[in-house]
């Protein structure tokens, strides 16, 4: 305990994030108590309540957490390349990958998030997981618009829209392929990359200026 006490505050709520973390993809975040994060996590509940208040403001952190990897995975991708379909393509392997690596923290990027701080009744990572996401948004509205300078993409594209569109087709492609392997191995005889690619490439083509 010594030991611990002069760790700085974030590594034993890191420490306490991770266990958790864990116990939701494995149990459901309903099914785990607070007493189950604490003893997967080493720490007395008593402790626990020291680092984190109740599982709401766990949830948070993890959630806050799970859209800074996000913001941080389509950054690196838009950086990677100029074009314009291979920048598309470098976001789509991303959020593969952030998917395979992280696919808890995947699906909680999906759930409804608070954008409503007028009152105080909110938790400080609410905030911060907004703002991530508004920047998620700004780097992908760059992307659109630098695609219909460049000639690339239609000219009538309504940049928002088409952005909560996208993310909601390529997220629910990739986890549809993630939950449903199997099954496209065996009826449609593709691997789940060669499903994906298919399905990439269509949503491409839907805003792909017509010569291109």
């Amino acid at each position: 305990m010594a030991r611990r006490k002069k760790e700085p505050k974030s590594v034993h709520r890191e420490n306490i994030a991770a266990a958790a973390s864990a116990l939701f993809m494995e149990k459901g975040i309903t099914a785990t108590s607070m007493n189950d994060i604490a003893k997967a996590a080493g720490y007395s509940k008593a402790t626990l309540y020291v680092y984190f208040e109740n599982k709401e403001e766990l949830i948070g952190f993890l959630v806050l957490d799970s859209m800074k990897k996000l913001c941080s995975s389509i950054t690196s991708a838009l950086e990677q390349q100029e074009e314009t379909k291979a920048r598309y393509d470098m976001i789509c392997r991303e959020l593969v990958l952030y998917q395979e690596e992280f696919p808890f923290y995947f699906k909680m990027v999906l759930d409804k998030i608070n954008i409503n701080f007028e009152s105080q009744n909110y938790l400080p990572e609410e905030k911060e997981t907004y703002q991530a996401g508004e920047e998620i948004n700004e780097k992908l509205k760059a992307f659109f618009l630098n695609g219909i300078k460049r000639g690339d993409l239609r000219e009538d594209i309504k940049i928002m829209p088409a952005i909560f569109q996208f993310w909601g087709m390529l997220s629910g492609l990739i986890q549809l392929a993630a939950n449903k392997e199997e099954y496209i191995e065996k009826t449609m005889h593709l691997s789940k990359a060669q499903f994906l690619g298919n399905g990439f490439d269509l949503l491409y083509r839907s805003v792909e200026k017509e010569e291109n």
